[in-house]
């Protein structure tokens, strides 16, 4: 049996315990025997009301964190299921490295005191920076709306592409990072490069807002593929997993230029192009074609195989 570890990331009053009890309200551990790691003990307690079916385990020094230790956890307290409310001074791999063979990540969640992030990110930026990197799920939470116009002006999604982002006002109530106007790459590049891993976020985003591309050269690994519907139509993209395995698509532009005849069906290439927008039937009206500009054969992308 596999154990899903959600985790939770965030400096001391971050707000990590308020989500914990907030979940364990919602009944994430109601019908599962859940284990919690507590490697930091702030102002706020675990609701006891909550924790019928949660054995707490204090962990007070990261040198505990040991796989001996956690296989020990699994053995006593046989969860199927893993909360770690971890300490904001210690370095994840301090965890994730001594992870049991049958625990996986589940889920990553990052709490940030807004009024607080510019000074964590200068005196323990690596600290920090590894936190948001990290998260599948980042709040900024006590925020004013100076503290939002900030947060918004630094553009996040740099620092993490992939997160669900929220801004979490003083009186709880929350709204979503994004307005529309972000853009998760930096466009004053001469070529902007594409890291393999980030295709995804690259292609949704030139889909959304083709115009903010156009003229733009891009860099990146792609596979080519061709159109079965629309003859003499090539497509170089990657395949994405969006849901699970067996919900495998893939995400493609239309190309044109010279040598492309030359790349077989599923073959890599490096490639160099720059983006202009034209009508064509794929797209049901204008879209973003790549104008390759220069392009190899090359080894496949790290990973292979995009997920969401």
């Amino acid at each position: 049996m596999r154990i899903p570890v959600y985790l939770i990331l965030g400096f001391l009053d971050s707000g990590k315990s308020q989500f914990i009890n907030g979940v364990l309200a919602d009944g994430l551990a109601a019908d599962h025997r859940t284990l919690l790691l507590q490697c930091e003990e702030g102002d706020v307690e675990y609701d006891p009301r909550l924790m019928k079916n949660v054995t707490v385990a204090a962990v007070e020094d990261e040198e505990e964190l040991t796989p001996i230790f956690l296989r020990e956890c699994e053995k006593k307290h046989r969860p199927r299921q893993v909360l770690v409310e971890y300490n904001g001074m210690w370095p994840l791999d301090t965890l994730l490295d001594h992870l049991p063979p049958s625990w996986f990540l589940a889920q990553t969640f990052t709490f940030v005191e807004a009024a607080t992030f510019d000074v964590y990110s200068r005196n323990m930026g690596q600290l920090m920076a590894e936190k948001v990197k990290a998260a599948d799920i980042l709040v900024f939470n006590r925020c004013t709306p100076e503290l939002k116009d900030s947060l918004r002006a630094r553009n996040l999604r740099m620092a993490n592409r992939r997160a669900e982002i929220y801004l979490e006002a003083p009186d709880g109530t929350d709204e979503d990072y994004l307005t529309g106007n972000e853009c998760p790459f930096d466009l004053d590049q001469p070529v902007i490069h594409i890291p393999d891993e980030d295709f995804g976020v690259w292609y949704v985003d030139v889909m959304d807002h083709p115009q903010r591309y156009e003229g733009k050269t891009i860099h990146a690994k792609l596979v080519m593929m061709r159109s079965s519907k629309y003859p003499d139509t090539c497509c170089p993209g990657r395949f994405a997993m969006v849901c699970c395995a067996n919900d495998v698509a893939f995400l493609g532009l239309v190309a044109r230029g010279m040598g492309l005849e030359a790349f077989k069906n599923k073959q890599w290439l490096d490639a160099t192009f720059r983006i202009s927008i034209h009508e064509h039937p794929a797209y049901e009206g204008p879209g973003p074609f790549m104008d390759i500009l220069e392009a190899h054969p090359c080894t496949k992308a790290e990973p292979e195989l995009l997920t969401y």
